[in-house]
């Protein structure tokens, strides 16, 4: 049965409806990058009007490289909707601490602008920030802190659990990024046109919005509380957890939502996918273009190819170049470890092919696994190769190549 046949109608207003306006609302003052942003957005709102029903909350992140890309106009158009709304720019800990806490005003709505500053240069600064905005995606979480008070110290749990919309230039840190819908922002095109925004003017239709969504939202709560939504192909783990809340909202609305909620989330998800990896990930994809055929290289060889590849940054770490050392240790994380490795008269330290099969697999979508038995088991996995002692490249000669 569809969620939306249980969602009660209240004056002929359906939650479809009441989508469509949102959205439309929206559209009115922020250009966004694509028609799936704008979705999310939207359902993004709604889900901050049903908190006591997600198991997480995913947390909104509105980013661009350069200013001027409408992200802060797209967080004044939230606050008019939005529970509780706590505009965060510059805060202190103390602050934001307070706001989260206190559970008779309500649980707020965190609309952190200009983020950059908190997990920039200056992030050992806002340690106790990061904190908050890391534990607090999921229901029941709990930020710890030290209070002094006279001349002992004590420790306090405060609630964390809140929605978070986060602004900002550039990218955020993994245990962010993980858990947020990412809208990657960009300045207005000349031929796209927006509606100027004025709050005075238009702050009473964003209260009656408002005011008509959390009509809504009381009524679906019961439905959507421990609903567990069906998920696009391809969606799984942290995405999925991302987007179940939404996907719910869309469910509970009806109409034509529950699809385009689906499209807006894998096309999402994929640009997420496809941003920059981490450096650990491009290692190891540069490492299996570097490798091409070979079965085992030597590490000398290993450097210059990578510090040959066009645009990596193996030649310039901070001022250095990627050595074996700095090699070795970036591979460990992944259980990669250099071996000796006879090569024609030569025995140097060098990476097998064997070895990075594993890694290759896990961290690279596209690496390609083959499919054997092994008596009358089907075992997914790569396909067999021979020992790396045996590969001697017949270009290397123990120089640089």
């Amino acid at each position: 049965m569809n969620l939306a046949d249980l969602v009660p109608d209240d004056a002929g207003t359906t939650g479809a409806q009441l989508l469509d306006d949102v959205h439309a609302f929206l559209r009115r003052f922020v250009a966004y990058p694509s028609p799936p942003a704008a979705v999310a957005h939207a359902l993004w709102i709604l889900h901050c009007h049903l908190m006591e029903a997600w198991e997480s909350t995913p947390r909104l992140a509105l980013l661009s490289p350069e200013p001027g890309s409408g992200k802060t106009r797209a967080l004044e158009i939230t606050e008019l909707l939005v529970p509780n709304p706590v505009e965060a720019v510059n805060v202190t800990p103390a602050y934001l601490f307070r706001k989260v806490g206190d559970e008779e005003a309500g649980r707020p709505t965190i609309l952190f602008d200009e983020i950059d500053t908190v997990f920039g240069p200056k992030a050992r600064d806002n340690e106790e920030i990061r904190g908050l905005l890391n534990a607090g995606h999921r229901r029941g979480a709990v930020a710890g802190r030290c209070v002094v008070r006279g001349k002992q110290v004590f420790t306090e749990e405060i609630p964390a659990y809140c929605a978070v919309a986060l602004a900002g230039l550039g990218d955020l840190p993994d245990t962010i990024i993980t858990r947020s819908v990412v809208v990657p922002m960009r300045r207005r095109a000349a031929g796209e046109v927006v509606e100027p925004y004025r709050r005075r003017l238009h702050a009473p239709e964003g209260d009656a919005l408002r005011t008509r969504i959390e009509a809504w939202a009381a009524m679906v709560l019961p439905v959507v509380d421990g609903a567990i939504p069906d998920m696009p192909d391809g969606i799984t783990d942290r995405p999925a957890d991302v987007w179940e809340p939404l996907l719910s909202v869309a469910d509970a609305a009806g109409g034509d939502w529950p699809e385009r909620a689906r499209g807006a989330a894998v096309a999402l998800v994929a640009h997420s996918k496809a941003a920059t990896p981490s450096l650990g990930v491009r290692l190891l994809s540069d490492l299996l273009e570097v490798f091409g055929d070979s079965e085992a290289m030597p590490t000398e060889l290993v450097l210059a190819r990578l510090n040959q590849l066009e645009e990596a940054p193996w030649g310039d770490l901070k001022g250095r170049a990627l050595n074996a050392r700095g090699l070795a240790q970036r591979l460990r994380k992944y259980g990669v470890r250099p071996v000796t490795i006879r090569f024609g008269d030569t025995t140097p330290k060098g990476y097998r092919r064997e070895d990075l099969h594993d890694p290759w697999s896990r961290y690279l979508p596209s690496y390609p696994l083959n499919t054997r038995s092994e008596g009358s088991q089907s075992v997914r996995g790569p396909a067999p190769i021979e020992s790396a002692t045996s590969a001697t490249p017949a270009t290397w000669t123990g120089g640089v190549l």
